[in-house]
């Protein structure tokens, strides 16, 4: 088995449920005792959160690639980050590692086309709606992205760093969520992504009347089927 490497705490509550998520899909594709190999690095949240109130978001790079680059030399085959936000470093992280990279955008692009879906909703926080490194990254698999309007992305991130990054889930703010996805629906949104890795603790499918592609799942599933596909063909050769 391949080992793991993750770079964690963006927040803490995402890299658990990576690590949940991974051992689950080991012990479902392997069965018996197995458990994932991998080695997480885990960032403190506040001190990044600091730096890019601060506008030093070049410092919030150097902090990831070095993650990066300490989980190459402990031994990890493939490198995730466990957010989508932090994603924006991934270029700078990918030329500063020999080892493989799963961009989280790359894996749920191939989950909606797999899907017959061309339109999604993107729900994030404000970098990952408003910026261009995550939209830009689905229209090369030809996936056309709405947002949110201006208001609905204000209370969306206010929501995951108020709120899902510290644990807590309100019925109101599900709620909230929901008129959003239906009004992107009504615009003509075939699917939603939930583009935060806190997102799955506040949206589950049964909340919509359209498919949701949980990012977190997605990332961490592909990262074991990437170290046991490896396994599996080097076992072959």
């Amino acid at each position: 088995m391949k080992t793991i490497g993750l770079i964690g705490g963006l927040s803490w509550e995402s890299s658990a449920e990576y690590y949940r998520i991974i051992n689950e899909r080991v012990r479902e594709k392997l069965g018996d005792l197995h458990s994932a190999k991998s080695i997480m690095i885990s960032v403190d949240f506040y001190e990044i959160q600091n730096l890019v109130r601060e506008d030093h978001s070049d410092k919030v790079g150097e902090i990831l690639v070095d993650a990066a680059k300490k989980l190459e030399l402990a031994g990890a085959d493939v490198l995730l980050i466990c957010a989508n936000t932090a994603h924006r470093f991934a270029d700078k992280i990918q030329k500063n590692i020999k080892i493989s990279f799963l961009h989280i955008a790359d894996k749920t692009a191939e989950k909606i086309v797999s899907a017959n879906i061309n339109k999604v909703a993107l729900l994030g926080t404000r970098f990952t709606m408003e910026e261009p490194f995550y939209k830009e990254r689905l229209s090369h698999y030809k996936i056309e992205t709405l947002i949110p309007n201006e208001q609905d992305r204000g209370m969306i991130n206010e929501i995951i760093f108020k709120e899902l990054c510290m644990g807590v889930v309100k019925r109101e703010s599900k709620e909230k969520f929901q008129a959003v996805i239906q009004d992107l629906k009504k615009k003509g949104a075939q699917g939603v992504i939930l583009g935060c890795t806190e997102m799955w603790m506040l949206i589950k499918s049964e909340d919509c009347s359209i498919p949701i592609f949980d990012t977190a799942r997605i990332h961490a599933e592909a990262a074991v089927d990437y170290a046991l596909i490896r396994l599996a063909e080097e076992g072959s050769t």
